[in-house]
């Protein structure tokens, strides 16, 4: 796959395109992991709530339709604010909305108040949907194309870090003894308060850093965005319009099974432990994708990046039909373990669906972005079928999401498509 490179015209007479990068690079960590951080954090909300709230499982998994759908509803607004304001600014810029979102879950979480809760997602997730468009593509575009997946396999795996800290960090303060009062909601906000804290320095980072780049819109320069057969005539290229499909699924069975594996592991022909102990747990689902994408990274310099996505999608299916059927221990471990096979598949479809054109960078990160809203979807689904016919049989949704990738990495086998 073959994606563009920021000239060295649009880089800052300060720095050189290799300083900038690196520089990008390390700044990016942090805003990886900040955003991990929240996303399993967020999970925990679902458990959470559902305690405190007496909710079903529909409609505590409405915390996941709020937090996931902003992507569709934001992700074009987002990509023309990367253009008009270039990567730097629009990173600066998502950072400080999810800092206001973070502040106001904080106080959501106070008042004990599920349209308050659902508010403040929409909005902690409008800044996330501006901070992908942008440090996703500003990280596969500054640098040699080939390493494209490469760098975003291995700032993933950051990303990852926070995905295994939010679980082990927030759990004690939103699960333990999870119930009305005072003192429990003000713990319970906690978390939010220190993430808009560390948000909130990013931020200033990255307008400190803002020339970095010099004129870092200028990559899209000449992507006429207000016609709108332009927006939709990137998808004639397969892969990119596939791709987009492919992040679809893939989001909706992460989500949904880091959502509901708490659920899942209290289940008394599962674990039978406590909320506590087993929203704990979760982070193990979480630090196998950690493990697996920085082993990931380093499998990609010896195997094709179609053919380990394949195998991981393959893997996917399999273990979640294990943790189905399988009781105790085995089922509980086999769900676990699914987090290392998720580890490559984001960075993975995302570098392969990229188009070949520089100039359509921000549309076609604007359309794998939109995909994002299958963590609204799916999770949704699986919430109304196991509200029907149960939580365990409810997993089946997510394994058929793994085959579609399967099936979106066999297509990527076969020589690449340029669109007309």
């Amino acid at each position: 796959m073959t994606v563009m490179t920021v000239s060295p015209a649009s880089i800052s007479p300060l720095a050189s395109p290799e300083f900038a990068a690196k520089r990008l690079f390390r700044l990016s960590i942090g805003v990886f992991f900040i955003g991990g951080f929240l996303s399993s954090a967020v999970s925990l909300l679902v458990p959470q709530l559902k305690a405190v709230l007496a909710l079903d499982y529909k409609g505590a998994l409405l915390i996941q339709l709020a937090f996931h759908s902003s992507y569709l509803f934001f992700a074009l607004p987002a990509a023309l604010a990367v253009v008009r304001i270039g990567y730097m600014r629009a990173i600066a810029f998502g950072l400080s909305v999810m800092t206001a979102g973070c502040l106001a879950l904080a106080v959501a979480q106070g008042a004990r108040q599920f349209a308050l809760v659902l508010g403040a997602l929409l909005l902690l997730s409008a800044g996330q949907t501006v901070l992908q468009i942008a440090s996703n593509t500003v990280v596969t575009v500054i640098g040699p194309s080939r390493g494209a997946a490469f760098r975003l396999t291995l700032l993933q795996g950051f990303n990852s870090l926070g995905t295994v800290m939010g679980p082990l960090l927030s759990a004690p303060f939103l699960l333990a003894q999870a119930g009305p009062g005072e003192e429990a909601a003000v713990r319970a906000s906690l978390p939010f308060v220190v993430s808009g804290a560390v948000l909130a320095a990013l931020s200033t980072a990255y307008l400190a850093h803002r020339g970095l780049l010099g004129d870092a819109a200028g990559t899209a320069q000449g992507l006429p965005l207000r016609r709108r057969r332009q927006i939709f005539a990137v998808l004639r290229d397969p892969r990119l319009l596939w791709g987009t499909f492919a992040i679809f699924v893939y989001v909706g069975a992460e989500v949904t099974i880091g959502t509901l594996m708490t659920n899942v592991l209290m289940l008394p022909e599962r674990l039978s432990i406590s909320p506590v102990s087993a929203g704990r747990l979760v982070s193990l689902y979480w630090a196998g994708a950690m493990v697996g994408r920085f082993a990931g990274a380093w499998l990609m310099t010896r195997i094709g990046e179609t053919a380990l996505l394949l195998y991981a999608a393959l893997g996917a299916v399999l273990l979640t039909c294990a943790a189905i059927v399988l009781p105790g221990v085995a089922g509980s471990a086999a769900l676990i373990a699914v987090g290392l096979c998720n580890a490559i598949m984001y960075p993975t479809i995302y570098a392969m669906a990229m188009p070949r054109e520089a100039r359509l960078a921000p549309l076609a990160s604007m359309w794998l972005c939109m995909a994002v809203v299958g963590g609204a979807v799916v999770p949704m689904l699986t919430g109304v079928l196991a509200d029907a016919i149960g939580l365990l049989p409810a997993l089946l949704l997510p394994a058929l999401c793994y085959v579609a990738i399967a099936v979106f990495a066999a297509f990527c086998a076969a020589p690449r498509e340029i669109p007309a």
